[in-house]
């Protein structure tokens, strides 16, 4: 049976937001969801190297933070990775690590991480990590970043549901805040997704989706 507390359904171990009326993560998976759209859609991790830089639209419940950071010290990278998240409305910290809690394999992280959910922290740093939360509306904040990524999350609620972080205009904002060579992952196949990427400039291919979802979106910066 759901519950309903700080705009959440928790649906089992799935917290769906009660605003946007969609789930944070797949009901099937979300961690391997997560690899299977974000990390592999990037081409990671054989483009990881010193001071990666990923940027996401839509930070949750940090899941895609772990499943990224997890997979940069189980292949033994060196130094730091960036990581720069904007998200509109942050979680509290005990919805964050209640979500977390349902993935075992990346337990030990979120443990580590906890304390700086729970300090309410937007930037922080580990020996191997620099986070940056942008809070508030992308549309404001991120045509205001001076940024450039490597890699990008696009992680926002279905477009559908939550249409103003997928935008023209916001896309064009991600595009013009990529490096050279630069990727582009998200979930959505949706049409209007893919012809903004590419009035951005950008080369759009649909790949395999996750579980149910027959495609997803990926994009590169030439």
């Amino acid at each position: 049976m759901a519950d309903q507390s700080g705009g959440l359904d928790w649906r089992g171990t799935v917290p769906v937001s009660t605003r946007f009326d969609d789930p944070y993560y797949s009901l099937d998976d979300g961690l391997s969801e997560t690899r299977h759209v974000f990390l592999d859609g990037n081409g990671l991790p054989a483009r990881f190297r010193d001071g990666f830089h990923v940027a996401e639209l839509g930070f949750g419940t940090g899941l895609n933070l772990l499943a990224l950071l997890h997979l940069w010290r189980a292949t033994g990278q060196q130094g730091t990775l960036r990581f720069t998240t904007f998200e509109a409305y942050p979680l509290e910290a005990t919805d964050m690590i209640r979500a977390q809690a349902a993935f075992p394999e990346v337990a030990s992280l979120a443990q580590e991480l906890a304390p700086h959910w729970q300090a309410g922290a937007h930037v922080f740093a580990l020996h191997d990590l620099a986070f940056e939360m942008v809070a508030g509306d992308a549309r404001e904040t991120l045509p205001a970043w001076t940024g450039m990524a490597d890699a990008w999350f696009l992680d926002g609620f279905s477009p559908a549901k939550n249409p103003e972080l997928w935008s023209p205009d916001l896309l064009a904002q991600v595009a013009a805040h990529m490096a050279p060579g630069a990727t582009v992952a998200t979930y959505s196949a949706a049409g209007h997704v893919r012809r903004g990427l590419a009035s951005a400039g950008l080369d759009v291919t649909r790949a395999p989706g996750y579980g149910r979802k027959r495609q997803m979106t990926v994009a590169r910066k030439a």
